[in-house]
């Protein structure tokens, strides 16, 4: 009973205080707000409230949470959908696009629950979509370029993700990690939800990329004071990258095997060069340096092989699936 008279105390006193935000304009689409949740009882309740301006229904998926959660999402008027276990970010948004695609969404709007990303931001992200120009919009922290005030371990690591997504989904994206996007309908079929933790967001990206979706980016706005992040950003910046090449060996087999394979090779090459010009001058060739010219050779070679025969291989089942 203390429970219930707190979570509504919390609620009446977020309503009151939030209550000069506008409502959403009347549009024919039906507009699903998603909101992955995970221990966000603090942040949760105003998001769903203020969400709810710009939305026709939000959907909290509790990803076993310990914390009062789900009952405080509920109370705000939020459809909640509790897992038992933590499944990460990718299984939460794969239940939420599962729960909305049945509930006949038209766009599908996903945001963090911690309190980083505006609401009113949610127009700029669905109107790209309503006027037929996009299938994805891609809510960006770093439209402008990277913000100077983020640290500067931040900036090398977002920079270095945002390429190698970039590479993978074929695709120009200026923030790669933002989880503040829209989705038309019709792209609920194409994502695979394999990855379970932060690195969902460029699992995505590679599936649009990879389907041929027409992606836009927005400038949005972001707090950074409210990043409630149980991961060391490092440790984040690290699952994500080896994630990325995990799909690029699949998707990009030429930038996964051959590039790296014809630099190994190459290197072999340059150091037969130079042993010949010492060769010449009369000096000898240690087995040792012979062992590691050949071993470069052979394996670059083998790596730039094996690139371009995925890479054939790959169009040969595109062209089939195509017919």
């Amino acid at each position: 009973m203390n429970n219930e008279l707190s979570i509504n105390k919390k609620i009446r006193c977020i309503s009151k205080t939030e209550q000069y935000q506008p409502e959403r304009g009347i549009t024919p689409q039906n507009i699903i707000v998603v909101l992955p949740a995970y221990n966000e009882e603090v942040s949760i309740g105003s998001m769903v409230l203020l969400t709810r301006f710009h939305a026709d229904n939000v959907i909290v998926v509790d990803d076993g949470s310990s914390d009062r959660t789900a009952d405080i999402a509920r109370e705000a008027g939020a459809e909640v959908i509790v897992h038992e276990i933590n499944m990460g970010k990718g299984g939460a948004l794969k239940t939420g696009f599962l729960v909305a695609a049945n509930l006949g969404v038209d766009i599908i709007v996903t945001m963090d629950s911690d309190g980083q990303h505006n609401p009113a931001d949610i127009p700029k992200l669905v109107g790209p979509i309503i006027e037929g120009n996009a299938d994805i919009v891609n809510g960006s922290r770093y439209l402008n370029g990277l913000d100077k005030n983020t640290p500067f371990y931040r900036r090398v690591g977002q920079t270095i993700l945002d390429r190698f997504t970039n590479i993978s989904s074929g695709i120009h994206i200026t923030d790669s990690q933002s989880g503040f996007r829209a989705f038309a309908a019709s792209t609920i079929d194409i994502f695979r939800f394999n990855a379970q933790g932060m690195a969902i967001e460029s699992e995505m990206l590679a599936d649009a990329g990879k389907a041929g979706l027409r992606i836009k980016e927005v400038e949005i706005s972001v707090r950074y004071d409210v990043d409630c992040s149980t991961k060391h950003p490092i440790h984040h910046g690290l699952e994500v990258l080896v994630m990325i090449l995990k799909d690029m060996e699949f998707n990009k087999p030429l930038f996964y095997f051959t590039i790296p394979g014809i630099s190994l090779g190459a290197g072999g090459l340059y150091m037969i060069a130079h042993f010949l010009q010492t060769f010449s001058m009369g000096e000898g060739l240690s087995l040792g340096l012979a062992m590691l010219m050949t071993l470069l050779i052979a394996a670059g070679s083998f790596m730039a092989l094996t690139g371009i025969m995925l890479h054939s291989m790959s169009a040969i089942l595109k062209g089939i699936r195509a017919t």
